[in-house]
């Protein structure tokens, strides 16, 4: 058994593995990555990138149907699936050899296979163990199903859908968080009648309600259907379809069912519960320095408890090569992590909900929501949607929620604003160039403000 060592051994290669990697070899430490699969991780071959392509093409899709609305005369005659997953696939393609350059001229040590953590600070693969000062657990994701719910055939999840080569009928999407409407979105652009199924109240039951409602609202007018606060009971399929089964005692009748229920840790058969790493739930526990329960172990990602977005984890890798280098970095702020779900349209927060703000600061919250139908941007686009700000008593702006189509551009400044605790006076002077979507966050700021300018009172 040959034993390797080095500054850090990192477990995982996706967005939290590799950021972590790249900037601990930047700070000077000796760096081993080890990855089962690719570079990049679910991110960029199985989730975020992927999906977004989708998403941009569903976006050509609508525009080819709507031409007339601008005067432009175009026909939609359909998707070229094949071309689709073509486009998409060359993406994915040119940013994972763009990874693996970094990789190389990081002088990082990329070992392919599949590690398992044996203890100490050290991880073993196919019978070489590599032990670092440091070791970092980034071991991400993966799709779940529910309870007597088996995938497979008619019954896929969202690494299925990808690879899709056909545009299904008639669809069933069960689970209206991110992944479900994300992919609802595509499939309706594309000409798939689509219903999504959530056991909760409204669709991104995670975001403000005001959100929500705003979606479904879109929802509704692109002929999306769903039924929330309806619990899933069963599935049936056969060569000519699939047959799902609801509490209220419904049955839909779809050609393929996407479970979208969320994602789990993937944590099991890593060898970490046996090494004495404290977890719940299959989910690896840490401080807020990133510390697991064991001596110079940290975690990252998706396998820690919160939000399982790419760039969370890609913030916590940065931070633990900090920590590790000694440099005593800011904790990260998980309330101060933007989130934006790309369907059409698209819902965008960084902050407290208006719920979330009133558990902390009571019920003096002040909030405040902007129509996009006063921006002349979105009007020349030809979206609707809004944006609500929520504001602490006496205090900064502590939530910003937008709907629209592009908003997820917008949140960029949105979490400057909420990170760096801006007051409304302190946006308010701010100009913003016109026009531009942008504006809609100035507008509303300057409202908050005491100077409304394109609202009516």
């Amino acid at each position: 058994m040959t034993d390797t060592s080095a500054d850090l051994v990192i477990l995982g290669g996706g967005s939290g593995g590799y950021a972590a990697a790249f900037r601990a070899a930047e700070l000077g430490l000796s760096v081993t990555l080890i990855e089962k699969d690719k570079l990049g991780g679910t991110c960029l071959h199985r989730g975020c990138i992927p999906t977004k392509a989708l998403l941009h093409a569903a976006e050509v899709a609508d525009t080819a149907r709507d031409g007339e609305q601008f005067g432009v005369k175009t026909t939609f005659d359909g998707v070229d699936i094949a071309g689709v997953n073509k486009y998409k696939d060359a993406i994915i393609s040119r940013l994972y050899k763009g990874l693996q350059g970094l990789a190389k001229s990081h002088k990082v040590n990329l070992v392919e296979g599949s590690g398992t953590f044996v203890g100490g600070t050290t991880v073993e693969v196919e019978g070489t163990r590599y032990t670092g000062k440091n070791v970092i657990l980034a071991t991400g994701s993966y799709s779940r199903t529910l309870p007597g719910l088996e995938l497979g055939g008619r019954i896929i999840a969202s690494e299925q859908a990808l690879a899709l080569d056909y545009v299904p009928k008639k669809a069933v999407v069960l689970g209206g968080g991110v992944i479900g409407v994300e992919f609802a979105s595509v499939w309706a652009s594309f000409g798939t009648e689509v219903t999504i199924v959530e056991a909760l109240p409204r669709l991104v039951p995670a975001e403000d309600e005001f959100a929500s409602k705003q979606l479904e609202r879109a929802f509704r007018r692109r002929k999306i259907a769903f039924k929330t606060g309806v619990k899933f009971t069963g599935a049936k399929q056969d060569d000519n379809g699939v047959s799902v089964s609801l509490e209220s005692g419904e049955t839909l009748e779809a050609d393929l069912l996407l479970v979208a229920v969320g994602r789990g840790p993937n944590t099991a058969g890593h060898g970490y519960e046996e090494a004495g790493v404290t977890m719940d739930r299959g989910f690896v526990l840490t401080d807020d320095r990133l510390r697991t329960n064991l001596p110079n172990v940290y975690a990252v990602g998706d396998i820690v408890p919160g939000l399982q977005l790419a760039h969370r984890g890609f913030a916590q890798g940065i931070f633990v090569a900090e920590e590790i280098a000694g440099l005593a970095p800011r904790a990260i702020d998980e309330a101060g992590i933007p989130r934006v779900t790309y369907s059409h349209p698209e819902v965008a927060s960084v902050g407290l909900t208006e719920a979330q703000a009133k558990d902390k600061y009571g019920s003096d919250v002040v909030t405040f929501t902007y129509d996009l139908g006063g921006n002349g941007k979105s009007q020349i686009l030809k979206t609707s949607g809004a944006i609500k700000l929520v504001k602490a008593p006496d205090g900064p702006v502590v939530g910003l929620h937008l709907v629209g189509d592009r908003v997820g551009e917008l949140i960029g400044e949105a979490q400057l604003i909420y990170n760096w605790e801006a007051f409304p006076e302190d946006v308010a002077p701010l100009i913003h160039a016109h026009p531009t979507q942008t504006e809609a966050l100035g507008e509303a700021h300057l409202a908050l403000a005491g100077k409304p300018l394109h609202v009516h009172s």
